[in-house]
């Protein structure tokens, strides 16, 4: 922390989610209030399961929480995935004391409420970092010595700079970048099912993936095996526009006709359906100007195909705290530096969980191709093909910008 600044320093974060929140750990532990501006009435997640690999991990222990997230994640034993046609499985990938022994972190899965949670108990204690709920940023504007916030009831908020974590359809990106989000066609339904309706052949300790024609499943257990995540994709027959609504039941099994009945009585089981269209954007080569900069979905929101949503937000959070920690409290300075580590590694992130969902959907011959991708292929070499991704290291993140 500096003490060459006769002033608080302060900045305002917009948008109180997993990305957010971690922002706002980032920056408090520098030294730097922060005003965390949410639209919502709580602060809080909706969503199911996600995926922590190695990385996210390492992130966490950055920020002071990653025992807390231990504590609330199921440690998988392999993650796998199946042909949804006949059944077999194509590749399965040790995620256990060997994954642990390489990349020094472990692989897990988890509530989305529960990893926001456990970085939402350390904002809270945090002397530094203040809540409104409420408050929808709706323009900002910056001069000289600092930026201005203006919300929907036109109230105005001020600090030394801000930073965007208000997701897909983020304020703060419009208000730099102004491009469009690309609506990917694909549909995605989330489900959580409690473990005495799970079909028992399907109770693995693993994330599963089923890859079938033009869609594909996923299942693994959250919260101590009490219940299980269940995600469906495919391919929509409609013309899309990114959002959030209630699921039909009717719809996912028009989209699974042909599905091996092994993973097909899993559609049966869900009560509800939350009902994702999906959307990403190209990635841009600038995403910072001046004392504004964005992080998470609002940089650069991602296809779910690598599960790296939120491992790359909570990455950027982490490499935000340690640019401005290098800048000395020069936010112009630090938010370059940050934009010019992170851009590339979430851009190739980005890239790579297109081509792997057109890997996880593939058909006819394309299918055979991808079922005989690695046939042979050593665990050690698994890992050392994946360390681009889950190997990152707090320690490291701003090696490539220096």
């Amino acid at each position: 922390m500096s003490n060459t600044h006769p002033h608080q320093r302060r900045v305002i974060v917009v948008g109180g989610g997993i990305g957010g929140l971690a922002a706002a750990l980032a920056l408090a532990r520098q030294g730097i209030a922060v005003q965390l501006l949410e639209q919502a009435a709580q602060i809080g997640e909706i969503g199911a399961g996600i995926q922590l690999a190695a990385n996210a991990f390492n992130a966490l222990d950055a920020l002071g929480v990653g025992e807390a997230a231990r504590s609330r994640a199921v440690f998988t034993d392999f993650m796998k995935m199946m042909d949804a046609i006949d059944g077999r499985e194509i590749v399965r990938i040790d995620v256990g004391a060997p994954y642990r022994a390489h990349f020094g972190n472990p692989y897990a899965v988890i509530h989305r409420a529960d990893i926001h949670l456990s970085i939402l108990e350390a904002v809270r204690e945090h002397p530094l970092i203040q809540f409104r709920t409420n408050t929808q940023v709706k323009t900002i504007a910056q001069d000289e010595t600092g930026v201005t916030v203006i919300d929907q009831h036109g109230e105005r908020y001020r600090a030394d700079a801000v930073v965007g974590c208000d997701g897909v359809k983020s304020a703060v990106r419009d208000a730099l970048i102004g491009d469009a989000h690309r609506v990917t066609g694909h549909v995605v339904y989330r489900a959580v099912v409690e473990a005495d309706n799970m079909p028992p052949d399907l109770k693995i300790n693993a994330p599963v993936v089923w890859a079938g024609p033009h869609c594909h499943l996923v299942h693994y257990p959250l919260r101590g095996g009490q219940q299980y995540n269940l995600v469906v994709t495919f391919h929509s027959r409609e013309q899309e526009e990114w959002g959030v609504r209630e699921g039909s039941k009717a719809e996912v099994m028009s989209y699974f006709e042909g599905i091996h009945p092994l993973p097909h009585q899993m559609l049966d089981r869900p009560t509800s359906w939350k009902r994702w269209a999906t959307a990403d954007r190209d990635p841009v080569e600038r995403w910072s100007f001046g004392r504004a900069t964005v992080l998470g979905d609002a940089a650069h929101p991602m296809t779910q195909y690598l599960a790296q949503g939120a491992c790359q937000a909570l990455e950027d959070a982490v490499t935000l705290g340690a640019a401005v920690a290098a800048t000395d409290g020069d936010f112009e300075a630090a938010f370059a530096l940050y934009e010019k580590a992170r851009i590339p590694r979430t851009a190739r992130v980005l890239y790579s969980a297109r081509e792997m969902g057109r890997i996880y959907h593939a058909k006819g011959v394309e299918r055979l191709v991808r079922n005989s991708l690695w046939t042979g292929r050593m665990q050690a070499q698994f890992y050392d093909a994946l360390h681009w991704l889950h190997g990152w290291r707090a320690q490291d993140c701003l090696k490539d910008a220096l």
